[in-house]
């Protein structure tokens, strides 16, 4: 049974204030592990202490693409592994590898760079789509399709954000069964429109089908639940609190 965790960039206004004392409140809400958005100059051992105090895990790392070349990259793994961290996530490409089909390509060989030094290094990398992945390039091919079509599978794992992907018109659904084990994790944050806008919203409160996109990622093995949210009406970490109860409410049904 995949684990529940939250992406940090959720709790981002308390996290920059206040980093390891949100970790503990989050502990205390239920939550299994905690997916990162960056780590503000904590230093790796002091961050792991208060993870294990808080009974929390690492549920991955995002990590900004300057940060995963060169010397760089050496850098962010050792760091990861001493916070017991072994899930490398890409949370977008740089503009300039997303412009148009060349650049796609080009983005794809660099991923597959740095999916196989990861693995080299006892890693999973893993790629977060946002919705410009899926805009048709002009031959009916996307951005996402190339990226995964062109990267190998040993190297190149699929974080995919149901959110993002229902914001483009693309059922996550179709995505998980199409590319099966090649998911290690899914970030589940519901949709609601609002004034001809899409926004995310608390979980239970939009229009994802969150009870079937947790039975398809349990189907085929999916590692992570990722709880993300970007947009509020309140407090971020009220948030945080209602959405894992209720991720909990309909997985137990």
């Amino acid at each position: 049974m995949g684990k529940i965790a939250i992406q940090l960039y959720s709790v981002r206004e308390h996290t920059t204030k206040d980093f390891l004392g949100t970790l503990r409140k989050l502990g205390d809400m239920g939550y299994e592990a905690v997916q990162f958005a960056g780590f503000f100059d904590t230093p790796a051992e002091q961050l792991k202490e208060v993870m294990d105090e808080s009974g929390l895990v690492a549920a991955g790392s995002h990590m900004p693409f300057k940060t995963l070349t060169g010397e760089e990259l050496e850098k962010s793994l050792e760091y990861n592994k001493k916070i017991g961290n072994d899930l490398i996530i890409c949370p977008i490409l740089p503009e300039e590898l997303r412009t148009d089909e060349a650049a796609y390509y080009k983005g794809a060989a660099t991923l597959n760079e740095i999916g196989k030094k990861c693995a080299e290094a006892g890693f999973t990398f893993a790629y977060h789509n946002h919705n410009m992945e899926f805009f048709d390039l002009g031959n009916g091919k996307t951005g996402f399709d190339i990226l995964f079509e062109e990267t190998d599978p040993e190297y190149v794992q699929i974080e995919l954000d149901c959110y993002w992907a229902t914001h483009a018109g693309i059922d996550p659904l179709t995505i998980i069964k199409e590319h099966d084990k090649r998911i290690v994790s899914l970030h589940i944050k519901d949709m609601v429109e609002e004034n001809g806008e899409k926004r995310s919203i608390e979980i239970g409160k939009g229009s994802l089908d969150i009870a079937t996109l947790w039975q398809t990622g349990e189907s085929t093995d999916v590692h992570w639940y990722v709880i993300e949210q970007e947009q509020f009406d309140g407090d971020p970490l009220d948030s945080a609190k209602e959405n894992v109860v209720n991720l909990k409410q309909v997985i137990n049904k």
